[in-house]
């Protein structure tokens, strides 16, 4: 294994663990708990559309008249993955990015869609994504999770992007929140059947093949430039903790309405 990606894994396996095994997921324990997840969670299904696209923009040739750019490997990493996570395949088999998937989940399961529906509609408009995010009501962990995404979006490294897509967004969803979305199924099929696809879809899709394919990506990109990999470090270490405050986000507001049922 890569040397550099080795000492990351190691040096960031506490801030992993903590995730995985975050508060939160013992408390989701029915429909209500699970729309509140959701509606935090979509904005950071939303923002890693978004750092994908900033990846396949600066690592590929997207504008018109067409040029080669950078290295041909890199270019297939980035698409192959860009394929997959723009235009999957839902339960149907329709072909629908990763975004509109979950957006479908958080439909059939009756979920809240205003505040990422409003904060989308201001982007169209123009409004900028600092703007976009002051001006709908949501919780300040969100807040924080999208500005630190774009931080890192606005710095044009790709890869600093490629490392934060790479270890502080994939395989970060614990086996334990599979089998509460699985007992939630059971009882209310009608309402998590598309949700618990979407999970499935995360790790046959996300969790394996792009997972490595990511991998190979950061390497190439941050080479053996020393540098690099420690700014990588920091960064990567950086969105972890902001993950870590958007799920305290969603555990506090699924306190606050058990405490007032």
């Amino acid at each position: 294994m890569n040397p550099y990606i080795q000492k990351i894994q190691t040096n960031i396996e506490p801030l992993r663990q903590e995730i995985i095994n975050h508060k939160v997921y013992s408390l989701i324990n029915d429909i209500d708990d699970l729309k509140v997840f959701m509606q935090h969670h979509i904005f950071a299904v939303w923002d890693f559309m978004s750092l994908l696209k900033s990846l396949q923009r600066n690592l590929t040739c997207v504008s018109v008249p067409w040029f080669p750019v950078g290295s041909a490997d890199t270019r297939y990493l980035i698409n192959e993955i860009v394929v997959g996570e723009e235009s999957d395949v839902d339960e149907n088999g329709v072909r629908k990015s990763h975004f509109e998937l979950y957006s479908d989940a958080m439909k059939q399961a009756g979920a809240v869609m205003t505040q990422i529906n409003q904060f989308i509609d201001l982007l169209k408009a123009g409004t900028s994504v600092t703007d976009a995010l002051n001006a709908v009501e949501m919780s300040q962990s969100i807040k924080d999770f999208v500005g630190f995404t774009f931080q890192i979006i606005d710095s044009e490294k790709a890869y600093l992007q490629s490392a934060i897509f790479t270890f502080g967004r994939e395989d970060l969803i614990p086996g334990m929140f599979y089998s509460i979305i699985n007992d939630i199924h059971q009882k209310f099929p009608e309402s998590v059947s598309v949700f618990k696809y979407y999970l499935e879809r995360h790790i046959e899709v996300d969790g394996d093949h792009h997972s490595h394919l990511a991998l190979e990506m950061t390497a190439n990109l941050c080479g053996n430039d020393e540098a690099k990999w420690q700014e990588a470090e920091i960064a990567i270490i950086e969105s972890l903790k902001q993950r870590i405050k958007l799920w305290d986000g969603v555990y506090e507001e699924i306190s606050l309405e058990m405490a007032q049922k």
